[in-house]
């Protein structure tokens, strides 16, 4: 049922109570209230009752069965004040539900908005800008520093670095020169370059990852929630005690007596107004949660997925090891690359200049090659820092980290490699996650294979998936065991959209990662705070204790009512009004996940216990 519909719903069984008042009681004219409810409560459980069996087409159960039920049988036997009473818990109830799912229907809008708009077409030897859609394949196009490529192409003329961390996890920047390749929705760096156009903006690299987000939205996976797990047996119970009770009195009235205490309010309301509670207690904590079933999918879940560029790690290069060759003392070496860069807009002339702020000389004849590196002359001494063939003719040992190599006069004299910092609370966070019984833990990134593995090895990551592309992430996210699902992906990069749709809830880190992935995702932490994760899993999990509680004392006090009912004793409107008083203790037990005072201990052997 859409939210529409639902609200829809409920506002007509409202004004058909009205409209029943007024014609019982102010006008004297019962005969027509019936006809109302009659007429209008018999349409409107035929509407929920062909909903209800499209649900059962679906493989899921329903819950409303029961409630529909009860509202042709109390009708039939004339009872219309009681199916009125049962059809505004019912419709309350579905419409409360559409109300926790909150607005989760605009995943693609941020993604489709940030995607490349325009391009400058050369035509001779002028520069047009066209929209993106009419670029054509073999098109000559301009890139200017900083503009996100329109197209994926061949660079033709010119070299610059290109930042693909939103598209591939690659932390450091790229150097490209001519005839290298480069996709769509990467940021250019510090120079123009002309390319030629391999494909069309709706075959390239952005194009793509929106049309993998798609598809991923279009086949959510499978998932019954609680209140259907319990609904099964409940129905069967009321209908087996019923049955019972028409059979041994011979009157149809006892049937219709015993299923309106039977109608499964704590399923209906209980279960999501708990669910409301823990996505608002999720909220306090700067984490949103967009619908009360992920809120079920989290306390569930089995596996988790990280991204590493901006998830794992804080997503910028530090200086993280300098050496220094006989002679030099490390800090020099360091000063004089930072000396070197100091003019440099580059990404890791910036992390050099932030890591030595009160020691930095002063350089003259700052000369800067694109893709190869910077010299410069500092008291007198030509200093080269760069690739190690552009700073010195000496043999040189590659190191397999983002590195700065620094000569003076053409000698070797020292090298500064670079880290993407670890956040300080992921290995908190992972054994959070294992404490609350997560089975796998996983790190599918688009970096290099022993950079992830570094990283994975030091935060306590079971799995690593590296040099992955949005395509590769989604087949690993697909190959995950149904025994080892829910399924949780955690991310915050453009790349990592289609992963956080498909996953069974992703989670984007929102607080600077792309809005794509925050819209493509189930749940946005608001905060850069990489703890909220597993918070938002603690919250999930006492949120789910508290419904469980709320729908199991509900069912136990719906049962003796039941029990009671099948000896004649509670005349249906009676019932129906007894329902009001099992709904108002379920729904006070179900706030009480609203309360932070709700955690959950984590034990070592991958247990987990609510408390509060």
């Amino acid at each position: 049922m859409s939210k529409l519909t639902n609200y829809m719903r409920l506002t007509s069984v409202l004004v058909v109570g009205l409209i029943s008042l007024i014609l019982e009681f102010g006008l004297k004219l019962p005969l027509y209230s019936q006809i109302v409810i009659s007429t209008m409560g018999s349409l409107i459980a035929l509407l929920m009752f062909i909903d209800m069996v499209k649900t059962l087409r679906s493989g899921k159960f329903g819950v409303d069965l029961l409630a529909i039920t009860a509202v042709i049988a109390t009708i039939a036997v004339g009872e219309y004040w009681a199916a009125l009473i049962v059809l505004l818990m019912l419709t309350g109830g579905d419409t409360l539900e559409d109300y926790a799912a909150n607005k989760a229907n605009s995943e693609l809008q941020s993604l489709l908005e940030n995607s490349p708009q325009s391009a400058h077409l050369m035509q001779g030897d002028k520069i047009v800008d066209v929209k993106i859609d009419q670029v054509k394949v073999g098109d000559r196009i301009v890139v200017k520093p900083g503009e996100v490529i329109p197209v994926d192409g061949t660079i033709t003329q010119g070299t610059t670095t290109v930042d693909e961390a939103s598209l591939t996890g690659e932390s450091r920047p790229i150097d490209k020169a001519v005839g290298e390749a480069v996709m769509s929705g990467a940021v250019n760096g510090d120079h123009s370059f002309d390319m030629i156009a391999d494909k069309t903006a709706d075959e390239s690299q952005y194009q793509n990852i929106i049309r993998l987000v798609k598809q991923a939205e279009s086949t959510p996976a499978h998932f019954v929630r609680m209140a259907d797990r319990y609904a099964v047996p409940f129905t069967i119970l009321a209908y087996l005690i019923a049955g019972i009770a028409w059979y041994v009195s011979k009157d149809p009235v006892r049937f219709a007596e015993v299923l309106v205490v039977a109608s499964p309010c704590p399923l209906i309301l209980a279960a999501p107004i708990a669910l409301v509670s823990g996505m608002s207690r999720a909220s306090r904590n700067g984490i949103i949660v967009k619908s009360g079933t992920i809120i079920e999918k989290l306390a569930n879940a089995r596996t988790f997925a990280f991204d590493k560029t901006g998830t794992i790690t804080k997503g910028h290069l530090t200086v993280d090891e300098v050496f220094a060759t006989a002679g030099y003392t490390k800090d020099q070496v360091l000063s004089l690359a930072a000396g070197a860069e100091q003019q440099s807009s580059h990404i890791l002339a910036r992390s050099l200049v932030a890591a030595t702020p009160d020691n930095i000389p002063t350089a003259t004849n700052v000369e800067e090659t694109t893709a190869e590196g910077v010299q410069a002359t500092i008291d007198g001494k030509l200093i080269r820092a760069g690739k190690p063939a552009f700073v010195s003719n000496d043999p040189i040992k590659a190191i397999d980290k983002t590195t700065v190599y620094v000569s003076v006069d053409g000698h070797y004299v020292g090298s500064v490699s670079f880290s993407d910092e670890l956040r300080p609370e992921a290995k908190t966070v992972m054994d959070e996650l294992h404490g609350m019984g997560a089975s796998q833990i996983m790190m599918i990134s688009g970096d290099r294979q022993s950079i992830a593995e570094d990283i994975a090895k030091r935060v306590g990551i079971d799995k690593v998936y590296a040099d992955r592309l949005p395509q590769e992430k989604i087949d690993v996210i697909k190959k995950v065991e149904k025994k080892l699902r829910p399924v949780v992906m955690v991310g915050d990069g453009v790349n990592d959209a289609p992963s956080l749709a498909l996953a069974d809830v992703g989670i984007a880190m929102g607080a600077h990662g792309a809005t794509a992935a925050s819209e493509s995702a189930d749940a946005v932490v608001l905060k850069d705070d990489l703890s909220l994760v597993s918070k938002a899993v603690n919250i999930s999990k006492g949120t789910m204790t508290v419904a469980k509680e709320s729908v199991l004392i509900g069912i136990a006090i719906c049962t003796i009512l039941m029990l009671i009912a099948s000896f004649g004793v509670i005349p249906a409107i009676i019932g129906a009004l007894f329902q009001e008083v099992v709904d108002t203790v379920t729904i006070l037990w179900a706030l009480r996940a609203r309360s932070d005072k709700r955690t959950v201990k984590m034990k070592p052997s991958g247990t987990s216990q609510a408390f509060g």
